[in-house]
């Protein structure tokens, strides 16, 4: 019988040490050594758990390996699609975690109906019972006569499932709820979920079939369990956006098929998730009249420019030290901001209150946000609205100059056919060509982009 002996397993990063420490010697990490129980298991079965996906090979050079167009899956949805980088991919495997009750069943659900017509899907459900998605199922107005369900948590049946089956699409919810018999572990431990998914991810290399796996997420949104599972994985997706707000957005953060930081934009109905054709117009705010501190930014998401509203509210400070406060955007660079601002436009807002807003729950984290930022918050500062159809774009450094942007081509068609008029954009970006309907204010300085709005 083999010997049973304490092991400590860091829950950040699944590293493995013999004794308690309170530092991770592999990720330093501090108080993530958890106990567990060691069998030694892994050595019995180190043989066919732990095999090559594939025969050895001769050495090539790389010149020789032909690079072949990975034909793509379509989930159904357009939106989806849009962020998995033009659909699945066979032998893929894509991780997508969410707060709880977001979507993220209803999505997969969704995508597993609409495929099932011209394929075989298998839907692996551990968290719910098989009448339970019925339910949801009928609840959505979706048929699901095409569609095999398997309700089960145990690994080993689960890959028994799969090989016998053998569908083109399979979808297991959720990878924390699934236990391998080789291991003692509970369901949802660091050991449990790094195993199951490596085993997962290996028969879809062998078998060629995309599994699509959904994982919880810890309270500060991140995935829940070890960091190496976002390592094993293709794919990884966030789920993102308010339970109380109809709107729903993915990210691709990982993704070894397509372009990273692609954004897919969804609205929650009564009938499911339904993709946003026109995403900019819920990031831009329907107001009778212009109002002092609010500014339109064109942003780049992936390969999508959207139109976002930033606003900006700048009061008095009734306290020594003053508030600087930001939702959707960095909170630092808000501080820096401020200085520039201070520095080299001469306007000080040390005595006030600065509160900067991303209108409709989007997370803005490029540097290209920055003019759009300044020129909400001098807007709101003097309380007066800037002219009607302006938008602008570009990075202010600490010199106070104004640096390009990204595909700004891009979104300055973006921008003229959504009917902005007017650009506030760095001179970099001035296009070579006039945009009908659109005038540019080409600029090289923050001071130079304040003059042209004094004129």
């Amino acid at each position: 019988m083999a010997k049973i002996k304490t092991i400590f397993t860091c829950s950040e990063c699944g590293g493995v040490s013999p004794k308690w420490l309170g530092q991770c010697p592999h990720c330093q990490a501090w108080n993530t050594l958890e106990e567990s129980r060691d069998h030694g298991l892994a050595a019995q079965a180190e043989q066919h758990r732990y095999a090559p996906l594939a025969a050895s090979t001769a050495l090539r050079s790389l010149s020789d390996v032909e690079a072949l167009e990975l034909p793509r899956i379509s989930t159904g949805i357009p939106e989806f699609d849009r962020v998995l980088g033009g659909g699945l991919v066979a032998g893929a495997v894509v991780l997508i975690g969410g707060d709880p009750g977001i979507g993220k069943s209803t999505l997969l659900l969704q995508a597993l109906v609409a495929m099932s017509g011209e394929r075989r899907v298998l839907y692996v459900t551990g968290e719910e019972s098989a009448e339970q998605v019925a339910l949801r199922a009928r609840r959505l107005g979706l048929s699901g006569e095409e569609v095999d369900l398997f309700a089960e948590i145990r690994l080993e049946s689960i890959q028994s499932a799969l090989l016998e089956q053998k569908p083109a699409v399979a979808v297991i919810d959720s990878i924390q709820t699934i236990y391998s018999s080789e291991l003692t572990a509970a369901p949802g431990s660091v050991s449990q979920v790094k195993e199951c998914a490596a085993q997962l991810t290996r028969l879809a290399k062998q078998a060629g079939i995309p599994i699509v796996m959904i994982g919880h997420v810890t309270k500060d949104g991140a995935l829940a369990g070890p960091r190496v599972l976002e390592h094993i994985v293709d794919t990884v997706l966030y789920f993102e956006g308010d339970t109380h707000s109809s709107f729903r957005l993915i990210r691709a953060f990982k993704n070894r098929f397509g372009a990273v930081n692609e954004l897919g934009v969804f609205a929650m109905t009564d009938r499911g998730l339904r993709g946003v054709a026109n995403p900019s117009a819920l990031f831009l705010s329907q107001h009778s009249a212009q109002v002092s501190g609010s500014c339109v930014m064109a942003t780049q998401e992936g390969t999508r420019p959207l139109l976002v509203e930033i606003q900006a509210l700048v009061d008095t400070a009734h306290v020594p030290n003053p508030r600087r406060l930001s939702v959707g955007l960095e909170g630092n660079r808000l501080a820096m901001l401020l200085a520039v601002l201070n520095r080299h436009a001469g306007v000080s807002t040390s005595d006030q209150d600065v509160f900067v807003n991303a209108v409709g729950g989007v997370r803005i984290t490029e540097p290209a946000a920055d003019l759009a930022v300044l020129l909400a918050i001098l807007s709101s500062l003097r309380d007066r609205p800037l002219p009607k159809g302006l938008f602008a774009f570009g990075e202010v450094g600490l010199a106070g100059e104004v640096r390009p942007a990204p595909r700004g081509q891009e979104r300055l068609r973006e921008a003229a056919k959504l009917g902005f008029s007017v650009a506030i954009i760095p001179k970099a970006n001035a296009p070579r060509q006039p945009i009908e309907g659109l005038e540019v204010w080409a600029v090289d300085r923050l001071q130079d982009a304040l003059d042209r709005l004094r004129a």
